[in-house]
């Protein structure tokens, strides 16, 4: 309530009585501007996030490969095992888009006799479409020719390859899809894991520091300094190449910077006097550590994380490439690049389609990583 001397009121109003007047509690005073609900520091980053189209069409391609590579393997009507040799090394061969010469099935064949042309056994009934070229060779006639490479193998009628075949005669589509799930569980796991190791080293090096922090620092930077390779050569001696000697591999020194990340959070808030007054009554290290210091650190994790998946999709792959993927028949986006190098001038598609795939995933974690980065920068908030 707020009271009211009458000695300072004007004389006419002095003599009033007691009724005229309207008690008003503070209860009762409302800003007009303020009646919206409050907007916290992640809902207020979410909201600057939405509003990047970049971010956003970089979380739309990242979803839409999750959700290729979850549901295409199981609905190609290929196993990513299956091998035909009969139809091996076929090209892209995609329904409805063949009558536009658009993924068609077709191949140029070089340097061709002519007569073998008429052949019904090397040269099936519509398989020759065109003749692009003829030209005479030391007396015998020599053709190139457009073939519908399908039927020249004698494939059947109502069989497509999207994304062609191998040299196992596997439907590179499947494959690719199945090698896309392979990869990302990869990172993820591997990404997941450093998280939580380096989040945990990370807290207790920088939270104690001194001779702890010394001694952790210095373990850390000795591990930092072995050979990637050698490493990931002892784990697959040990595990035998495959998916978790990958992750292990991965995992060995990952979660360094994650530490270094976490550490140097952690001697930026540890003194601040929030801190200060919670140590003061009382509350317990892992209390002060995971309640009231960590928190602070969650935007620059989340950025971190981020920018470490595709780091470790490209880490998988370069390990594939040099043959240190996981083991046959399962596929991963390294191990298909590892294959279609080697016939890169023969069939190129064999190295376009996951090259094309990981180029994707790269750019869209990476442009999601630094939206993301922007949109928990506590400097911005409240931006538009």
């Amino acid at each position: 309530m707020k009271w009211i001397d009458r000695n300072n009121l004007p004389e006419e109003l002095k003599n009033l009585p007691d009724s005229s007047f309207e008690s008003l509690h503070q209860e009762d005073i409302k800003d007009e501007k303020f009646q919206t609900k409050p907007v916290g520091f992640f809902r207020d980053a979410m909201i600057r996030l939405s509003k990047s189209k970049v971010s956003m069409i970089s979380v739309s391609c990242i979803v839409l490969i999750i959700i290729l590579a979850l549901l295409v393997p199981n609905i190609t009507g290929y196993s990513f095992t299956e091998q035909n040799l009969g139809n091996k090394n076929l090209p892209p061969k995609i329904q409805g888009l063949e009558k536009l010469g658009i993924a068609d099935g077709t191949r140029v064949l070089e340097n061709r006799k002519k007569d073998a042309l008429s052949d019904p056994d090397r040269y099936p009934e519509g398989s020759v479409l065109e003749i692009l070229r003829e030209f005479d060779s030391k007396g015998v006639a020599m053709v190139d020719v457009k073939v519908d490479y399908y039927k020249y193998v004698g494939a059947e009628d109502n069989r497509y390859h999207w994304f062609g075949t191998d040299y196992l005669g596997r439907d590179l589509l499947t494959r690719l899809f199945q090698g896309t799930r392979i990869s990302l569980m990869i990172a993820f796991f591997s990404v997941l894991t450093n998280c939580f190791i380096g989040v945990i080293y990370g807290a207790i090096s920088g939270y104690y520091g001194g001779k702890v922090d010394m001694i952790l620092t210095h373990v850390a930077e000795v591990l930092d300094g072995m050979p990637y390779i050698v490493v990931t050569i002892l784990f697959m001696i040990l595990f035998g190449s495959g998916m978790v000697s990958i992750v292990l591999a991965l995992t060995i020194t990952g979660w360094i910077g994650t530490s270094r990340l976490i550490r140097s959070q952690f001697y930026r808030f540890k003194g601040r006097e929030y801190v200060l007054a919670a140590r003061t009554l009382g509350v317990p290290d892992l209390t002060l550590i995971f309640r009231h210091i960590l928190p602070n650190c969650v935007g620059p994790l989340i950025t971190r994380v981020m920018i470490a998946i595709p780091g470790a999709i490209f880490s998988e792959s370069f390990l594939a490439y040099l043959g240190l993927g996981i083991k046959a028949p399962n596929p991963s986006i390294g191990v298909l690049l590892a294959d279609g190098q080697k016939v890169l001038l023969q069939y190129p598609y064999q190295t376009l389609f996951p090259a094309v795939l990981i180029s994707l995933l790269m750019i869209a974690f990476n442009l999601f990583s630094n939206g993301l980065r922007d949109a928990l920068d506590p400097t911005k908030r409240g931006e538009e």
